[in-house]
């Protein structure tokens, strides 16, 4: 379901601090953007950081996690400088909260 709050709050919000029309519609447009989530995009990145499309079937969103997850595991790189190490632990836990935003979200859903 699409979110539509943040534009009516945002148009009224516009309209009462300039006292303008013109008010409404710039609080209008800050309240697509909230709704849109374009004011934080991390919410709409889950799929992007496993590489998937939106509509990806639950056993594509467990091949792309499985795969990432078993090019990325810190484990994987036991020998490995400790710099590059931290990228591949900052990128697991990346693509951990991508997979758990999904798997939750779908969840909800049923």
């Amino acid at each position: 379901m699409k979110r539509w709050y943040g534009k009516l709050l945002g148009f009224i919000a516009g309209w009462l601090l300039l006292r303008h029309p013109f008010g409404g519609l710039v609080g209008l447009l800050i309240g697509h953007a909230f709704d849109a989530d374009w004011l934080s995009p991390r919410k709409a990145a889950p799929y992007r950081v496993l590489g998937l499309e939106e509509g990806a079937s639950d056993t594509e969103v467990d091949q792309a996690y499985r795969r990432l997850m078993s090019q990325y595991h810190p484990d994987r790189l036991p020998g490995a400088a400790p710099e590059l190490r931290e990228q591949a632990e900052k990128r697991a836990r990346e693509i951990n909260a991508a997979y758990d935003q999904i798997k939750t979200r779908r969840r909800q859903r049923k």
